[in-house]
């Protein structure tokens, strides 16, 4: 008995008690199983029994989809086959079908059991018909009705189970904008309990389609989120189950849309090498501006190491455990360097990906951005920078809607900016802007204690990278490699240190024959040179101290300091060099 008329049996019961009571005569309802779902009068005691062996004008009915009128029961010939017919107590007999879908589910009957009632159905006949028509479609709605929620909550619990193992977050809605169900996903991605449920949500499209997916603004139990997926409206009347949204995980998606993502290799402030007293101040620098949001510029010659200071401040942050995403505004062309930084949205503009993507900055966004080789970046893009750190918002091109960043800013250059403000090639707003908190890193000459434990860490390294068996550097070797001014700084020392491995015998030693012979052609060189006329010497120290601290006013009063003289001084002697 697991018919639809029996799963609301108790609906058809009443309706079968309606027309009992409007007719005056006795009704049943039989399911297409044969089993009587409903009765009144004489067949109130047989509810939910078998009928196979009674029901000769309801099979009909069943086969037929059609209205039957019995008359004379037990003497028409649709009554040859039951064997009760020559003690049919019924004096009429009308039996209308209930149709579902194009299927007859059951039949509805009414009938009188003396000539009283039979000449009064006769009578009204029509009128009869056409109750029995209303209640069997009453009957029939109510089955649809409920066949529709089964149908939905099946499937919304198959979509519960599958979304339980989706990475993909996922969140149905009901008709009252009610958060019905949350996968595991969702609750990760977006740091939610199971006690969410039952909480309001609200979701709006922001108008902005990214990887021909669409980007939605979603409120839920006062709690803002920016997701990207798609919203399926279930399009069902009268149900709870009204949207499912399907949301991309945040870090997959992001890394799927920006493959050029610069890869760094983050080191932590017990990482970086060296005893010098520079390094060492460096350091302490490092954990005193790591704890707070203030924008860095990191200044130093090339291959000082200005990324590696750049991930130790974030390591040694609060956002240690949010992106960090690093842009080397030198080595993106001019003309997608905006793109790049900003990100636009589908169709936005001839020649771009026609699918959108998401900008550095919003990559990074609650982590830390880190804009390598700043003085790079052209003029017109300066001005936009500046806005964003002045209002910590940014628009992706061709979208309308502003973005809220929580970001921290950290610049690099090894060029004078100072130099360059002059030159009309840099903007003054914007240095200022971004040398907030200045750190520069000082050139492997001026901190020679740091070389061999530099050392001592890349040959450990390229060693094992090569799989060659390393015993000793002698000497000589270290002498001349601490010697060398390392133009070239710290990058330099690595390559000349991976190519000294390869070049190594198979004693395990590394002496002055696997050293480049430009560095041991230099130290001879400056062998030479081992001392200087006291003119040259201070010419290259005032042209020092200009490199670092730059060629302003207020820089020269500073450098003035540095060596010891009156800034008079230090204004003749300029003179007299240049």
């Amino acid at each position: 008995m697991d018919s639809v008329l029996f799963k609301i049996q108790d609906s058809v019961i009443k309706y079968a008690n309606i027309i009992s009571k409007i007719s005056k005569v006795d009704v049943e309802v039989m399911d297409e199983n044969y089993y009587r779902v409903a009765g009144t009068g004489i067949f109130k005691d047989k509810i939910n029994k078998d009928m196979s062996l009674e029901s000769f004008v309801y099979t009909n009915v069943l086969k037929t989809g059609e209205t039957s009128i019995v008359k004379n029961p037990g003497k028409e010939k649709i009554c040859e086959a039951c064997p009760n017919k020559e003690d049919c107590v019924e004096t009429f007999e009308i039996s209308t079908p209930i149709n579902l879908r194009g299927k007859t589910i059951g039949v509805i009957g009414m009938m009188s059991s003396d000539i009283e009632h039979r000449e009064l159905i006769l009578d009204n006949l029509d009128d009869y018909l056409e109750l029995l028509s209303q209640i069997a479609e009453f009957i029939s709605a109510k089955a649809f009705e409920y066949m529709e929620t089964k149908e939905i909550k099946e499937t919304v619990s198959a979509l519960e189970d599958v979304t339980k193992h989706l990475e993909q977050g996922v969140l149905i809605v009901d008709d009252k904008n009610t958060l019905i169900s949350i996968n595991k996903s969702a609750k990760e991605q977006l740091r939610l309990k199971e006690s969410i449920l039952g909480s309001k949500i609200a979701i709006e499209f922001t108008g902005d389609v990214i990887d021909d997916l669409k980007e939605y603004h979603v409120k839920i139990a006062n709690r803002n989120y920016t997701l990207i997926g798609d919203l399926v409206d279930l399009n069902r009347k009268n149900t709870r189950y009204k949207k499912v949204l399907i949301f991309s995980d945040l870090v997959s998606l992001r890394n799927q849309l920006n493959k050029n993502i610069t890869v760094v290799n983050p080191l932590a402030i017990d990482q970086i090498i060296g005893t010098s007293e520079k390094t060492m101040r460096l350091k302490e620098e490092i954990l005193k501006i790591s704890k707070t949001n203030s924008t860095v510029l990191i200044t130093g010659e090339s291959g000082t190491g200005k990324e590696m200071v750049a991930t130790a401040i974030w390591k040694s942050s609060n956002r240690a455990d949010k992106p960090f995403v690093a842009v080397n505004c030198g080595a993106i062309p001019e003309p997608l360097l905006e793109s790049e930084l900003f990100g636009y949205v589908k169709g936005a503009f001839t020649g771009a990906d026609s699918k959108g993507r998401i900008g550095k900055f919003e990559l990074a966004n609650n982590g830390i951005i880190f804009l390598d080789e700043i003085g790079d970046m052209p003029l017109y893009l300066q001005v936009k920078l500046l806005r964003v750190l002045q209002d910590r918002k940014i628009t992706r091109i061709g979208s309308n809607h502003l973005i809220d960043l929580d970001i921290r800013v950290i610049a690099a250059t090894n060029k004078n900016l100072e130099k360059m403000i002059e030159e009309k090639k840099f903007r003054e707003d914007l240095y200022y802007r971004l040398n907030v908190i200045p750190i520069n890193i000082s050139p492997l000459r001026e901190r020679r204690e740091d070389i061999l434990p530099i050392i001592e860490l890349l040959i450990d390294r390229y060693s094992k990278l090569s799989s060659k068996t390393y015993r000793y550097i002698d000497d000589e070797a270290i002498k001349a490699l601490q010697k060398y001014n390392w133009p070239g700084n710290v990058r330099e020392l690595e390559n000349t240190i991976e190519f000294m491995i390869n070049m190594m015998e198979s004693d395990g030693v590394l002496d002055l024959k696997t050293i480049p012979e430009n560095i041991l052609y230099d130290e001879e060189e400056n062998q030479m040179r081992d001392i200087m006329r006291i003119d040259e010497l201070e010419q290259r120290e005032i042209k020092k101290a200009l490199d670092i601290y730059g060629h302003s006013t207020e820089a020269k009063n500073v450098i003035a300091k540095k060596l010891g003289i009156g800034i008079a001084t230090l204004y003749r002697k300029l003179e007299k060099y240049n």
